[in-house]
């Protein structure tokens, strides 16, 4: 079963792999876009025939007439779960079996230390005359960084497991402390995420771990209000939040030190991502 089918790679993948293991499979494409449902009738007309049935419905809404052996989205944003791979995963896991296989398994957001002067000038430039000044520092940005400098080392902050069998809240919090070994200037964090598809095949943004070849995403960038002077040898420390309510979605972030600062994006005043 393939939920988030969008215009079909995923599906066509699954056929593939079937075929490479000689084995003949059903699969469900499930898509509640009307755009990529089109184009998921036309291939199934004209390509996959009677072995793939289009879905055209919410993941979490539809009712499924079996259980599937394989789960496999592709619902995963810059951060892992900013894009609301959790909750609609959470939603699909009833069409599961037991024994099912959720593709992925598992994915975890990092975050590092970032100094850009110049993305905070151009998240500066962003503001709005018809919203709050501040509004353009709470929320982030999909980037390619270039022209910064990282502080440290990503260190990992929110875990997400499927199926989420004990149904743990999505809700998450985090503190993460980083060594600075320079005198610099903080403008914000970068934020990656790397994920665990089956077994020991994984994808990666972070750095250290980057997938070869992999351009499908790039990191983003979590601004902070005022700049922060940091000198050598002190701790950057950040928290994070994860606020889920029944509509919506949304991070907060603070920077406690080298000093205590106020918490961003509070009660998702500036940013939310919808249910």
């Amino acid at each position: 079963m393939v939920v988030g089918a969008g215009r079909g790679p995923l599906v066509r993948a699954s056929l593939m792999a079937a075929q490479n293991a000689d084995r003949r499979i059903r699969v469900y494409a499930v898509e509640k876009n009307p755009n990529a449902v089109v184009t998921l009738e036309n291939l199934k007309a004209d390509m996959w025939g009677q072995q793939v049935e289009v879905v055209s419905c919410d993941m979490r809404e539809w009712e499924s007439p079996e259980k599937a052996d394989i789960l496999v989205s592709e619902l995963l944003g810059s951060f892992g779960d900013n894009e609301l791979s959790p909750e609609c995963l959470d939603g699909a896991q009833r069409f599961l079996k037991d024994d099912g296989v959720s593709i992925p398994r598992e994915y975890t957001s990092y975050v590092s230390p970032l100094q850009s002067s110049r993305l905070y000038n151009e998240v500066r430039m962003c503001r709005d005359k018809d919203k709050h000044p501040e509004t353009p520092f709470e929320m982030p940005y999909v980037v390619r960084l270039h022209n910064c400098n990282v502080l440290a080392e990503p260190k990992p902050l929110f875990t997400f497991t499927h199926p989420n069998r004990d149904f743990r809240d999505n809700s998450r919090y985090k503190s993460v402390e980083f060594d600075i070994s320079s005198d610099t200037v903080l403008h914000g964090f970068a934020g990656y995420f790397d994920a665990v598809l089956y077994n020991d095949v994984t994808l990666s943004i972070v750095p250290a771990t980057h997938s070869p070849g992999m351009f499908s995403w790039f990191p983003i960038f979590i601004p902070i209000k005022e700049p922060v002077y940091v000198a050598k040898g002190d701790q950057v420390e950040v928290h994070f939040w994860r606020l889920v309510t029944s509509k919506n979605v949304w991070y907060e972030w603070c920077v406690t030190k080298p000093q205590v600062y106020a918490i961003h994006n509070q009660k998702g005043r500036s940013y939310t991502i919808g249910l």
